[in-house]
């Protein structure tokens, strides 16, 4: 049996609880700035360690305002309001000079035990026949290790690794180093994959770059391979919208849409 590699996480803590970027972390776009994704995996694990674990992250909003830097972030979470069947919060994200970089909201339900409940049967793409490939964007725009390159990959039987819409399974590096994520946290980095995934065209003739992200969670994942059925739509106002459907391996756990900005390379 092959031995199962070591995982770098994608962050460490600093000093003064400040997150530090290492390499799988670093976004395609920019040596020197982090992938969306798991930044919202630590605005999730502030939220959830804010309202405890008797209520579920149910929904998750992030507005990146500026670049985030692999240098520092300091992640904080506020209670909005916290009743007996729900609790809010407002998480801030800022740079090591305490420049704001992302706002993010949240909504949490609390759990209950309903017994059976009728639900609709949508199956997961089949993983038993996924083969391995590479990560849709095959391409950085420096010469850096980036995220890309520390994720595994599958694709469903037969599936076109041409651009347009797409499905993929990924398995993500651990969130942060020395602590075991929860499993909405290990969501966070594909829910922020959709328009990486489901491109119309390579990086190289057309930058799109999201500056939001909004995540709805009807069910915590429990598989570590999670996979997303992704679609980008792209319109010559220099606007788009990728829109997801996330999965574990018993069938679909959220969606996830982001709003994308189109530019031209160089």
């Amino acid at each position: 049996m092959e031995k199962e590699r070591v995982r770098e996480s994608y962050f460490h803590l600093g000093a003064g609880g400040v997150f530090v970027g290492n390499d799988p972390v670093r976004g395609p776009w920019s040596p020197d700035h982090c992938h969306a994704g798991p930044v919202t995996g630590l605005i999730a694990r502030a939220a959830e360690r804010e309202v405890g674990p008797e209520k579920m992250l149910t929904r998750l909003t992030v507005d990146v305002l500026r670049p985030l830097p692999l240098t520092g972030l300091r992640v904080s979470a506020e209670t909005v309001r916290h009743t007996r069947t729900l609790a809010t919060t407002r998480v801030t994200v800022h740079d090591p000079d305490e420049t704001l970089c992302a706002t993010a909201t949240t909504m949490h339900l609390v759990r209950k035990k309903m017994g059976e409940v009728r639900n609709a049967q949508v199956p997961s793409p089949r993983i038993e026949d996924a083969e391995p490939g590479p990560f849709p964007i095959r391409q950085a725009r420096h010469d850096l290790p980036y995220f890309a390159q520390f994720v595994d990959v599958l694709y469903p039987k037969g599936q076109s690794h041409d651009p347009g819409p797409k499905t993929i399974w990924m398995r993500a590096p651990p969130l942060l180093e020395g602590e075991r994520q929860s499993p909405i946290q290990s969501l966070c980095p594909l829910a922020d994959c959709g328009n990486g995934i489901s491109w119309n065209a390579p990086p190289t003739e057309m930058g799109f770059m999201n500056t939001d992200l909004s995540v709805h969670v009807h069910r915590e994942p429990v598989s570590e391979w999670l996979a997303s059925e992704s679609v980008s739509h792209w319109h010559a106002n220099g606007i788009g919208m990728a829109q997801a459907v996330l999965y574990d391996t018993n069938g679909p756990v959220a969606t996830a849409l982001q709003t994308l900005v189109l530019f031209p390379p160089g």
